[in-house]
C-alpha cells in the first residue's frame, strides 16, 4: 500500500467525511515492518505499565511469544504469562475461564501473541479487565485484529461478542512471513471476500437506504488491489506480498469501525462460512480456517451473481412467490439443517420481518425501478468468477467445499440459510425478493 495504514486512517478521521460521518478508529498505533516487535518495550513504557500479562498458545509462543518474553526481560519489564497447552484452541467458555483464572490483576497491559483465537480471547480479557491491549500478530490470516468484537463459541453457538479493539497492533513481517502456508492463504481469502462485501453494501444502499460511504469502500478496494497484485509472492514469503495482506486485513477491521457496521468487510460469503461453522459445532462436521471458507464462498457468490445479473425481474412472479412462502415450513428446514443454532435465527425474524409481504413489495418496487443500476454495481465490483478462480489457483487454494471435506450436497441449503444469519441484505435476500432463490442453477457451486 502506498500510504502507511495509520496514515490512511488519520486522513479519514481528520475531517468530516462526505458521507456525513466523522470516522474514528480505536486503534492508536499499527506497526507493520521487519523488526516491528523490537518496538514493544518502547510502546509498553509509553503506557507507564510496571507489569504486563502475556497470552499465547504453545504454537504462537514458539512463533513469537518467547521472543516477546526475552525482549521484556532485556528491558527489565516484569510480566506474567499464560500459555494454552492444547493442540487446538477453541474460542469458547473454557478458554475464557482458563485465562481469567490465571490472570494477574497487577498487570497494567495485556499482550496477545497470536492471530484469530488468541486475539479474540485477548480482546475479551482486555475489556473485562479494563486494561490496554496489544496484539503481536503471528499470521496474516483474518481481519479481526482491528475489530472490537470477538468471534466465540457460546453454548455450542458461534456468536460475535462485543469486546475491545486492540490499542496497538504489531505486525513484524519477519514473523508474519513464517506463518503456516494455510494461514497465509486464509488471509488472502478473507481479503477476496471484499469483492462481495462492497458490492452488497452498495446494493443495500439502493434497496434499503442503508448508510454507505464511498471513501471507506475505496480504502478497501485499494487494499484488495494491492493484495491481488502481489498474490504470486505470498507463498514465496515475499515481504511486500505478506505486508499487503496483513495491512489489508487490519484496514478491513478499521473500516468496519469507520462505518460503524461490518459491511465493508463481510457479506454473503462470510455467512457461508458461519453456516459451516454452526454445523461443525452442532454435528461435528469438518470446517477449515475462516479465510479459506470465505474464499471458496466468494467464488461461489461470484458465480451466482453472474446468473442473477442476466435475469429480468418479474414483479408478479416475485409477489406470488413471497405470498406462498411458508415461514413455519422454512423454520422446520432450518432446525433440521442447523440444529439449535437455528433457533436464534428463527427468533430474529420477529424483529427483521424480512418475509412480511408488505415489506417485500416495497423492496421489490425499488429493485425493479433500479435494476439496471444494481446490475451495473455487480459488474463494477465483482470480477468474473474465472478471474477469482485464477487468483486462487496462483496459491493453490481450495476452490470447492468438498476439498475441505464439506459435503457439496449441502451447498444450496447453505446459501438459502445465509439470508437468515443476521439482519443484513445479501445476495440470498435479493434472490428471495426476486422469487428465484429456488430456480438458480446450484450445480455451479458444488
Amino acid at each position: 500500500m502506498s500510504d502507511n495504514i495509520m496514515e490512511i486512517g488519520r486522513k479519514l478521521s481528520e475531517c468530516q467525511c462526505s458521507c456525513g460521518k466523522q470516522h474514528i478508529s480505536s486503534v492508536k498505533c499499527v506497526i507493520t515492518e521487519s523488526g516491528a516487535i523490537n518496538k514493544l518495550s518502547e510502546i509498553i513504557k509509553g503506557y507507564n505499565a510496571e507489569k504486563v500479562f502475556i497470552i499465547a498458545d504453545k504454537n504462537t509462543y514458539k512463533a513469537a511469544g518467547e521472543q516477546v518474553c526475552n525482549i521484556l526481560k532485556e528491558s527489565n519489564i516484569c510480566f506474567s504469562k499464560y500459555i494454552y497447552k492444547t493442540d487446538t484452541l477453541a474460542p469458547d467458555e473454557k478458554a475464557i475461564g482458563d485465562i481469567i483464572m490465571h490472570y494477574d490483576s497487577d498487570c497494567g497491559i495485556i499482550i496477545g501473541v497470536g492471530s484469530g483465537v488468541i486475539n479474540d480471547i485477548g480482546k475479551i480479557v482486555s475489556k473485562v479487565a479494563e486494561k490496554p491491549y496489544i496484539i503481536v500478530a503471528t499470521a496474516p490470516s483474518m481481519d479481526g485484529y482491528a475489530s472490537a468484537t470477538s468471534s466465540m463459541e457460546v453454548g455450542g453457538l458461534k456468536v460475535s461478542l462485543s469486546s475491545r479493539c486492540a490499542d496497538v497492533i504489531i505486525g513484524d513481517i519477519n514473523i508474519l512471513k513464517n506463518a503456516p502456508e494455510r494461514m497465509l492463504k486464509s488471509g488472502l481469502g478473507d481479503m477476496l471476500a471484499k469483492y462481495i462485501s462492497i458490492c452488497e453494501w452498495r446494493i443495500s444502499n439502493i434497496i434499503n437506504g442503508e448508510y454507505y460511504c464511498e471513501e471507506v469502500a475505496e480504502l478497501i478496494r485499494k487494499a484488495l488491489r494491492c493484495c491481488v497484485e502481489n498474490t504470486q509472492g505470498l507463498l514465496l514469503k515475499n515481504e511486500t506480498a505478506v505486508k499487503a495482506v496483513f495491512e489489508g486485513l487490519v484496514l478491513g477491521g478499521m473500516a468496519m469501525e469507520f462505518a460503524g457496521l461490518s459491511r465493508p468487510a463481510s457479506g454473503v460469503e462470510h455467512y457461508f462460512s458461519h453456516i459451516w461453522d454452526m454445523r461443525g459445532l452442532e454435528f461435528g462436521t469438518d470446517t477449515d480456517l475462516h479465510g479459506i471458507q470465505c474464499a471458496i464462498a466468494t467464488l461461489y457468490a461470484s458465480r451466482l451473481y453472474e446468473q442473477v445479473k442476466q435475469i429480468i425481474p418479474d414483479k408478479a412472479k416475485a409477489v406470488a412467490y413471497a405470498e406462498k412462502f411458508d415461514f413455519a415450513e422454512w423454520s422446520k428446514k432450518l432446525r433440521g439443517f442447523l440444529g439449535k443454532a437455528a433457533e436464534s435465527m428463527i427468533e430474529a425474524e420477529k424483529n427483521d420481518k424480512k418475509y412480511d409481504p408488505q415489506k417485500h413489495r416495497e423492496r421489490l418496487e425499488v429493485i425493479c425501478e433500479n435494476w439496471d443500476e444494481i446490475v451495473k454495481i455487480i459488474n463494477e465490483e465483482i470480477p468474473s468468477s474465472e478471474y477469482i478462480e485464477n487468483i486462487m489457483n496462483e496459491i493453490s487454494m481450495p476452490k470447492t467445499a468438498s476439498e475441505i471435506n464439506i459435503d457439496s450436497d449441502i451447498i444450496p441449503m447453505t446459501f438459502k440459510a445465509t439470508k437468515d444469519v443476521r439482519d443484513k441484505y445479501v445476495l440470498s435476500r435479493l434472490v428471495w425478493d426476486l422469487g428465484i432463490i429456488d430456480e438458480l442453477d446450484y450445480s455451479c457451486i458444488k
